[in-house]
């Protein structure tokens, strides 16, 4: 039976069948070898005027989830995001994709002998006015020892996969520092980054924290170097937060971007 699915898969040009969902569809897609890891993508495509969300959504969405319970021979499953969009309506803003989306996937093998079979329960939202809940089951065998590189769509996806970058590193995409503030009375993180204009920034916090970026403001040339800054909000916070505050950032511009990891000290902040 195994063998039956593999041979089927690789005449099918290795994917998934399609599956349908609320004004969407998604399958998974083989992706070639990643050295002794292998590559995959969840492909997800939506109506026009629908999108679906990143792992943070925003205001509000569902981000996806992920259930790799039922796959044979894996060892571990890392999904890859590329940067998100911003989109702002009525409903506030939101993060995420439209059209279509592939998720890269690197998947790991207990035994890379032996065939891989990904089955995988797909949770994700799909909104257009309101955010409606989608599902769907897919299964894909990879078989072992392919050394294939990544199709021309999954390279395109992985090629906006942040790059790891630390704070203040040199480039002309990159945060160089975070300063807090306090912006009409409430407290906020004003972020100097080297940036093209168009350039957007998502703020990631722990839970029991919602901050959110504003637009990209310019600043003069002779501003230590930055090109501008974002104004971040904090609009929630634990009551008693104390210690370090861990923060995610992905700074994006066009198919590029970048992820620093920051620590702040809580005590800095306005209260």
């Amino acid at each position: 039976m195994v063998g039956l699915f593999l041979a089927t898969a690789a005449v099918a040009g290795e994917a998934s069948p399609w599956v349908e969902g609320h004004h969407s569809r998604a399958r998974l897609v083989a992706g070639g070898a990643d050295g002794a890891a292998r590559l995959a993508a969840i492909e997800i495509a939506l109506d026009p005027g629908f999108k679906t969300y990143w792992r943070s959504p925003g205001e509000s969405g569902l981000p996806p989830a992920f259930d790799w319970a039922g796959s044979e021979n894996l060892s571990a499953a890392e999904v890859l995001w590329p940067a998100p969009h911003r989109y702002e309506d009525a409903g506030g803003v939101a993060y995420g994709y439209k059209d279509r989306v592939l998720l890269p996937v690197r998947v790991s093998p207990n035994d890379t002998a032996k065939p891989l079979r990904l089955a995988l329960k797909l949770d994700y939202g799909v909104c257009k006015d309101i955010c409606i809940p989608a599902q769907a089951s897919l299964a894909l065998a990879l078989r072992p020892g392919e050394a294939a590189p990544p199709s021309a769509a999954i390279a395109a996806a992985l090629a906006r996969v942040p790059r790891p970058q630390a704070l203040g590193a040199p480039g002309d995409l990159s945060i160089l520092a975070i300063d807090p503030q306090t912006v009409d009375g409430k407290p906020a993180l004003a972020i100097a980054v080297r940036a093209p204009p168009s350039a957007d920034l998502f703020v990631e916090a722990p839970a029991g924290w919602y901050v959110a970026a504003g637009r990209l403001q310019p600043l003069p040339a002779a501003s230590g170097g930055a090109d501008g800054r974002f104004l971040v909000e904090i609009f929630e916070r634990p009551k008693d937060a104390a210690g370090t505050l861990e923060l995610r950032l992905t700074l994006a511009a066009g198919e590029r971007a970048v992820e620093t990891a920051a620590r702040l000290d809580t005590a800095r902040l306005p209260r």
